[in-house]
């Protein structure tokens, strides 16, 4: 373990990046599609551990700066899969300032309220980083992420993602009123979206979405040029992160990742 600390703080230590908590994202706003629908088949099945959906779902990020080439994920995964109630997770690497993060399939609340009030803050301490996470409610958003393809929900990619794109918008909606149909009829003729996984923030009911994209360019667009406009109509203050999915792939995939199945 120390090995690992010292391996990530020699990296970090060159270039460090300021975090930004997001706020939250309106269902009813959310912009962007699923012009790529086409490509994700329904299995009549979860691809989430033995078959179950996640009840919970977990955002990070480190506020380091590290190449993903040299992160020991291999050392970090045998820790992660000890963590009770976790199933899956999808690794993070950001693009352009390449900050350390994932998103996590958790089979109860309770073991996700556990992971970031546990293991990450210690975690994050033994690597002098601060960090950002985030725990959203994934029952009440299931109908709404199966509609677009969602792989945490029983829908397959025919192909690997290229980037993710995280998303919230600073507004409190009960996901229960939020006009998700109309707003994944839009996100259907979005370019280059290939499935999208609804959030709905634990206790503060904002929205958002983990948007998977067939290139980094789209997903650039979108976070860019795209998301902005729903914000800017909303009147709110937004948060969006751009990732490389391809550097992660590898290590996704031992985390059991339902992207890269």
């Amino acid at each position: 373990m120390k090995k690992l600390e010292k391996k990530i703080n020699t990296a970090a230590i060159n270039r460090r990046v300021v975090l930004k908590v997001g706020a939250a994202t309106i269902a009813a706003s959310m912009m962007g599609g699923l012009s790529s629908i086409t490509n994700a088949t329904p299995t009549g099945k979860t691809t989430e551990r033995s078959g179950e959906s996640a009840k919970a779902f977990v955002y990070t990020e480190l506020q380091l700066s590290v190449p993903f080439h040299q992160v020991p994920w291999q050392t970090i995964n045998k820790e992660l899969l000890q963590q009770p109630g976790l199933m899956n997770k999808t690794w993070f690497a950001g693009e352009g300032n390449d900050s350390l993060g994932g998103f996590y399939a958790f089979d109860s609340i309770d073991n996700a309220l556990s992971f970031v009030t546990g293991y990450l803050p210690v975690k994050a301490k033994s690597l002098v980083a601060a960090q950002a996470s985030r725990i959203f409610d994934a029952l009440v958003v299931e109908e709404a992420s199966r509609d677009l393809g969602s792989p945490h929900f029983g829908v397959a990619l025919k192909q690997n993602p290229g980037a993710f794109v995280y998303t919230e918008v600073q507004v409190n909606v009960p996901f229960e009123k939020a006009p998700w149909r109309k707003r994944n009829s839009m996100l259907k003729q979005q370019s280059g979206l290939l499935a999208k996984t609804w959030l709905s923030g634990l206790h503060t009911h904002t929205l958002g979405g983990i948007d998977v994209f067939d290139s980094v360019e789209q997903a650039r667009r979108f976070a860019l040029e795209v998301f902005p406009e729903t914000a800017k109509r909303l009147n709110a203050a937004f948060y969006t992160r751009v990732f490389d999915a391809s550097v992660t792939e590898k290590a996704s995939r031992q985390m059991r990742s339902p992207y890269f199945a």
